[in-house]
């Protein structure tokens, strides 16, 4: 059970994001047919969603750091 806690914690949003971003705009520029404007876009709006979800892990993994507490401690 804390292999799994761990491995969710170290998980880049920004990759999965990345590539459900490219993805969608895959579809929606071939839709369109204007694949080479819609992929990039795609990509660049899954960029910006799992850095901010990264961002947001990381800083509340800091927070607990410095407050001594973890999710260990709050589970007990």
């Amino acid at each position: 059970m804390q292999k799994d806690k761990k491995s969710e914690k170290n998980k880049n949003y920004m990759i999965i994001y990345m590539c459900l971003g490219m993805a969608i705009g895959t579809a929606i520029g071939v839709a369109v047919d204007n694949l080479v404007i819609y992929m990039p876009v795609g990509l660049a709006v899954g960029m910006v969603i799992g850095s901010s979800i990264d961002a947001k892990n990381r800083k509340k993994t800091k927070d607990t750091s410095e407050n001594g507490n973890s999710e260990y401690d709050k589970n007990l």
